[in-house]
């Protein structure tokens, strides 16, 4: 919460119910014109107000770009009718939202990967330091220069949008926040880093934009730059790229809310041109194994992508499909047999559901897995 002149603002979803708890149900003196008799006041309090009399010019433009601040900041702000110099503000009822965090999972091979000893998340909302986050989640992993990097979005909750984040650690298990590596205008998410060509690339998801768009590191890990858009205009959302026999694949969804449609793309150099396989939609209406939920992996002798399960809700679990077929012009697929590779934990911070696993080699030949999950949060 920053503390302004006149009146607290709240910076994440938990001043708004610091707020909400603290604020006095209405009245007939503090009940807003705005709400209609049928409307529930039971969706609003008062939350203070602010008497402007006897402040001069600048106090006052001080005080309207406070209450700007608080009205970002999903507040409702209004001049009382029979006291121009005084301001009321109100507080809504704070929503029921997920609230994601990143764990960690290892395991000798990527289908036997369990979680950490404690099973709690190594990051979490609250380790971000450089803007006001609400969750964090879509990590990828990449060992380089000795230490491991991840690179997750960050939900700005003032801002709201996604950026891309940075976390470092020495040994996979222990994770130090560091910076916001990349922001733009829309939103960003599901940062799929990797290497090619000797340079670190990353495309991440830009449905927004209506975009595949590719980024380079000119100084890996903090400074990026957008070098091309490889597909453009439909929401690829999770675009996923891969090598495999000698070419260059990626898989994206593109049925927006759906989540039930799998497009596939192939080029001969990762710059494109890109085109879409013959076979492509490769899953139509089919929300349980449509939309990407990390890497593609490569291990005894498979082939096998991963979706995110979207049936009842967004992000239930993740299942693993193994690619059977891939070539030119022919493609095919089963979905393994067996549990979710992820599963919701029914508690804690993973209570309602998981859906994203990027499954690395660690340097001793083992396997490093990050993962994210959420739990519901908020019910003032």
């Amino acid at each position: 919460m920053r503390t302004g002149r006149h009146f607290s603002i709240p910076e994440r979803p938990a001043d708004l119910r610091s707020l909400w708890a603290a604020a006095a149900p209405l009245d007939e003196a503090t009940r807003p014109r705005w709400l209609e008799a049928e409307d529930d006041d039971g969706d609003f309090r008062h939350a203070g107000c602010v008497s402007l009399a006897g402040l001069d010019a600048a106090a006052r433009a001080a005080a309207m770009a406070e209450f700007n601040d608080l009205e970002y900041a999903r507040l409702v702000v209004e001049e009382d009718p029979r006291r121009p110099d005084v301001h009321h503000v109100y507080v809504r009822t704070p929503p029921v939202e997920p609230v994601w965090s990143i764990g960690i999972r290892t395991g000798a091979s990527p289908w036997s990967l369990a979680p950490t000893p404690d099973e709690e998340p190594v990051l979490t909302a609250a380790h971000v330091t450089d803007v006001a986050a609400a969750s964090v989640a879509d990590p990828f992993l990449l060992h380089r220069d000795g230490r491991w990097q991840m690179l997750f979005e960050v939900e700005d909750w003032l801002a709201r949008k996604g950026a891309i984040g940075l976390a470092m650690s020495d040994d996979g298990m222990r994770w130090r926040y560091e910076q916001i590596v990349l922001a733009e205008p829309f939103h960003l998410s599901y940062p799929f880093v990797f290497e090619a060509d000797g340079d670190v690339w990353m495309t991440p998801e830009t449905t927004q934009v209506e975009a595949v768009r590719l980024y380079r590191a000119r100084r890996f890990p903090h400074d990026w730059e957008h070098v091309a858009d490889l597909l453009a205009g439909e929401p690829f959302a999770d675009p996923t790229p891969f090598r495999h026999d000698g070419r260059w694949w990626l898989f994206t969804e593109t049925s927006g809310d759906r989540n039930d449609t799998l497009r596939l793309f192939g080029a001969d150099r990762l710059t494109g041109p890109w085109r879409e396989h013959p076979a492509s939609p490769v899953v139509r209406g089919d929300a349980m194994h449509a939309r990407p939920a990390g890497p593609v992996i490569a291990a005894d002798g498979r082939l096998v992508r991963l979706a995110q399960n979207c049936l009842p809700a967004y992000g239930t679990d993740v299942r693993g499909v193994e690619i059977t077929r891939l070539a030119s012009t022919d493609y095919a697929e089963r979905p393994l047999a067996g549990p979710s590779l992820l599963r919701p934990a029914g508690r804690g911070w993973n209570a309602h559901g998981m859906h994203h696993l990027a499954a690395a080699r660690a340097p001793l030949g083992s396997w490093l897995a990050a993962t994210d999950g959420w739990r519901l949060e908020g019910e003032p």
